[in-house]
């Protein structure tokens, strides 16, 4: 029997990415039009660790609507990703068992997803993987600029008082003993 981590390894060789570019056409055409300095909101530098991650409202997979800010008190995975992007979907099992097996704890997914096309291709994904952690949309990747995010997948960990505590970029294997450990020290911090 072949273990998650060749499995990962292969699929990893076979599609020669740990991760995909993201540049939606909305985005490009906001960029040759000029209008993306005015349309954004502009920080002064991307968010990174040990610095309290940027509130924003988005609309989720089932028409309402969260902010990060939502999440106070609990550990967050922030993480951006799209259904055409193949490590995002071979990290998503692995996701939804961190959920299930911490969400009693405190532990919550807010997963961004990028598809312009929304509910209509991440309904059909969620269901297919039996995803129950929260998607949210960005279909025009306010979001994931305002995050300084230029490839997926890219994950934020988020502590409990709102700062980030870990920048990921790629896909990871989140059932790796080192990963799990990560989050289970984060979750023991009060």
């Amino acid at each position: 029997m072949r273990t998650l981590g060749a499995v990962w390894l292969a699929v990893f060789l076979a599609t020669g990415l740990l991760a995909c570019d993201r540049t939606s056409e909305s985005e490009a055409a906001a960029n040759e039009s000029g209008l993306r300095a005015s349309a954004v909101p502009v920080l002064t530098e991307a968010p990174r660790v040990g610095h309290l991650a940027p509130d924003f409202v988005l609309t989720t997979l089932d028409g309402r609507e969260v902010r990060l800010s939502d999440y106070r008190g609990h550990v967050v995975f922030l993480n951006f990703w799209a259904t055409w992007c193949g490590p995002c979907k071979v990290e998503m099992p692995a996701m939804e068992r961190l959920y299930r097996d911490y969400r009693r704890q405190g532990f919550a997914i807010l997963a961004v997803s990028t598809d312009q096309e929304g509910a209509a291709v991440t309904r059909p994904f969620r269901d297919a993987l039996g995803l129950s952690f929260t998607i949210a949309h960005d279909p025009d990747a306010v979001v994931m600029r305002l995050y300084g995010v230029r490839t997926l997948p890219h994950t934020f960990l988020v502590d409990r008082q709102g700062v980030i505590t870990h920048q990921v970029f790629g896909a990871r294997d989140w059932q790796d003993p080192e990963e799990r450990d990560g989050i289970q020290k984060l979750l023991r911090i009060r």
